[in-house]
């Protein structure tokens, strides 16, 4: 598995557990979409270095 795989699929997890968190109530939307904007940003960071 290639650096960026990896990168992916732990963003891909990183999502499925913020909107997890959302579907069960812990966390407003707005809270989630934050949630969200940081990991794709810790994602373009690890995809373009």
């Amino acid at each position: 598995m290639t650096d960026t795989d990896t990168s992916v699929e732990e963003f891909l997890d990183a999502i499925d557990a913020a909107f997890e968190e959302y579907d069960q109530g812990y966390a407003d939307a707005d809270a989630t979409l934050r949630v969200v904007r940081t990991h794709v940003e810790d994602l373009r960071d690890d995809v373009e270095s």
